[in-house]
């Protein structure tokens, strides 16, 4: 609530937990759930919206845009070529600089600046993509279906919100 954190919000609970935290027990207690995953949802008017509700696909139409938040596939550890799209060197005439990023820095100042582009780690980033329209919706088993592409991997969690 706005009196109690300064904002309003919705929690929204998914799946059966097994192991729940003492936190997250003492958390949810009120509600009597145990879920397995847990996400706010800030929201300017709370409405009709009280503490044991569902929330289903009902609320969505055929032909709706929706905004899809979700985490990205992981890559791991990814060199400049795949991470950045860096240009690859020469393989011919006896270059041994094909996928390596090159220079780095000048002599003046002897560092590297924050920020620059080199390898590390990849992907497993939350990604948004916008605008998705919705091509199915069965009331009957709760499914959606979208059009297009949604971020993270098969069976991964996604957030589905209405496009503003």
């Amino acid at each position: 609530s706005v009196e109690k954190d300064g904002y309003s919000a919705v929690q929204i609970g998914f799946g059966q937990g097994k192991n729940l935290s003492n936190a997250t027990k003492g958390h949810v207690a009120a509600s009597k759930a145990t879920p397995k995953h847990l996400r706010e949802v800030r929201v300017d008017d709370l409405g009709e919206m009280a503490v044991g509700n569902t929330l289903d696909v009902s609320q969505f139409e055929v032909g709706d845009h929706v905004d899809v938040t979700g985490t990205s596939k992981g890559k791991g550890f990814a060199g400049t070529v795949k991470r950045h799209n860096f240009a690859t060197g020469p393989k011919s005439h006896g270059s041994m600089n094909y996928r390596k990023p090159g220079s780095i820095g000048s002599m003046y100042p002897q560092k590297i600046f924050k920020g620059k582009r080199m390898a590390g780690r990849m992907g497993a980033e939350q990604v948004t993509v916008k605008n998705l329209a919705v091509a199915l919706i069965d009331t009957e088993r709760n499914v959606i279906g979208l059009k297009g592409a949604i971020p993270g991997p098969r069976r991964g969690l996604v957030m589905i919100g209405g496009s503003k």
